[in-house]
């Protein structure tokens, strides 16, 4: 919700100047990066029901907060504990998937929670942008904060004993547990190594998207363009586009995951669909006819759904047969990092090449090697990243 209407209505929230929702937009995202470890020591000592409760309660605080408190220094401790929240919610989110789901059914599993999330992000911005303008950025605020206490109950259900991995699986304290014939030592296995790595080189590309698609647009295309009938200026038109994909990333994700869990695994899907991501970010940064420009982002778009999807489930196969706790700490801990380095580094980029096309065809570069890296032999066509490590 912040995303759309803070850069708005930052005075109702007692901010004086734009760098500071700048800043808001983005602690969150850096407190997370030193905190991830502790939030993973933390779930090797409790409950993931217990981190999964603190989070929503911790989430539902902040949000409230903003509409009951105003000031720069006020709200920056509320992105801050909202950081936390996020960091409890989404490890949490991890490890129940992995816990709850085998070789057989991972992939759908992990699409799902990504997809069922993404529709959270979609209504979030969607109703956020309509209440605001009618009721104010204090109201919204509130009412979402109350919101989200609707998913206590959900964490209160009792999980299913049976069709899952997690009874046969799980450490005392409710944490995933290693599979069997696990590595001690996790950082010393190379699947876990090569799955954080693509993580996070994946992050930083797929970051570049999402901060530059507007400069792109208004580079190649600038005035106005019409689709389906609809007159849209370049910021416009690069949020409709967002919000496509945000629309239809629900049952692809859930789809690209469950294909995944086939007889072939995963890697010759994720192989395909990195080496479509290469060929869309060679593609866009050129002044193409619209009607080819928009085909290349949405098979970017969609491409970057099913990277997304199997690059977690891929991380999650990796983590079962190591430390789970410890291995997706490390997962998402590198997945931040370069969410956070990717948008500064293209800008930056831009800035000393006068453009944005160096910076999409080094993507495009690197699509295509990790894809190459990632490109199952022959004789282990159907194996995971921890096969074929």
């Amino acid at each position: 919700m912040l995303y759309v209407v803070l850069p708005i209505y930052w005075q109702e929230a007692g901010l004086t100047s734009l760098w500071q929702v700048g800043i808001l937009l983005s602690i969150n995202r850096f407190v997370r990066l030193p905190l991830n470890p502790l939030i993973g020591w933390l779930y090797h000592s409790m409950p993931l029901r217990t981190g999964l409760i603190a989070a929503v309660l911790l989430g539902a605080l902040t949000t409230v907060g903003y509409g009951m408190f105003q000031g720069f220094a006020a709200w920056l401790v509320l992105r801050a504990v909202w950081g936390i929240a996020w960091s409890l919610l989404r490890m949490g989110g991890y490890l129940t998937v992995i816990a709850y789901s085998d070789h057989t059914n991972r992939g759908h599993r992990m699409g799902r929670y990504n997809g069922i999330s993404r529709i959270g992000s979609l209504f979030g911005m969607l109703l956020g942008g309509v209440l605001a303008p009618i009721v104010g950025l204090q109201t919204v605020s509130v009412a979402f904060g109350a919101l989200a206490l609707a998913g206590l109950p959900a964490i209160l259900i009792p999980m299913p004993k049976s069709g899952y991995a997690a009874p046969a699986s799980r450490s005392k304290t409710g944490s995933p547990a290693p599979e069997a014939g696990a590595e001690p030592v996790w950082y010393k296995s190379r699947a876990v190594r090569k799955a954080v790595a693509t993580g996070l080189i994946l992050a930083v590309l797929q970051s570049v998207l999402t901060a530059t698609l507007s400069l792109v647009i208004d580079t190649n295309y600038p005035g106005t363009h019409t689709l389906l009938g609809i007159v849209l200026g370049g910021t416009a038109l690069a949020g409709v586009l967002q919000a496509i994909r945000w629309t239809s990333e629900p049952l692809l994700a859930s789809w690209f995951g469950r294909l995944s869990d086939g007889p072939r695994g995963r890697l010759p899907l994720f192989a395909a669909a990195l080496a479509a991501s290469a060929a869309g970010f060679a593609l866009m940064p050129w002044p193409l006819p619209i009607a080819l420009w928009l085909a290349a982002v949405l098979l970017v778009m969609i491409a970057g759904t099913a990277v997304s999807t199997l690059m977690d489930a891929l991380a999650s196969d990796a983590a079962r047969s190591a430390s789970v706790v410890a291995v997706m700490t490390a997962y998402s801990v590198a997945t931040d990092l370069g969410s956070a380095i990717g948008p500064a580094l293209s800008y930056a980029l831009a800035g000393w090449a006068g453009g944005l096309t160096p910076a999409y065809l080094g993507c495009a570069v690197v699509f295509a090697v990790i894809a190459a890296w990632h490109m199952p032999r022959r004789s282990r066509a159907a194996a995971d990243v921890a096969g074929s490590a």
